[in-house]
């Protein structure tokens, strides 16, 4: 069993920056992914970025180059800074680990970029 618990959300003008926080307490796996994903109001669930244990990294195409991942293993956290906002990027952040067939998630926590 795996508990994830997010911070750092908050409001921020348009190019501004926040840090997202995921600590994860439980036992992480060496096979464990963990990463970031964003529901806007009235949109489905889409992921952000996620990343191996080893540190390979995956981003969506609307945030390669503004936000970074990455992942201590020794404080089982990973985080996500979040440069260069846009409106477009307001959405409850969910932070997400699988581990073979078991998937945990946070409880979320509101980013909003105002224009």
């Amino acid at each position: 069993q795996v508990q994830l618990v997010e911070s750092g959300g908050g409001l921020v003008q348009a190019g501004g920056s926040l840090r997202l926080s995921c600590a994860a307490f439980g036992t992480i796996f060496s096979n464990t992914v963990m990463g970031w994903y964003r529901q806007a109001p009235g949109k489905q669930r889409e992921v952000v970025a996620d990343i191996t244990f080893i540190g390979s990294r995956n981003y969506a195409g609307s945030v390669k180059g503004r936000f970074t991942i990455s992942r201590d293993n020794a404080k089982n956290t990973v985080y996500l800074q979040m440069n260069r906002l846009q409106p477009e990027d307001t959405a409850v952040y969910y932070c997400n680990a699988h581990q073979s067939v078991d998937v945990y998630w946070g409880q979320g926590t509101q980013v909003t970029v105002s224009s």
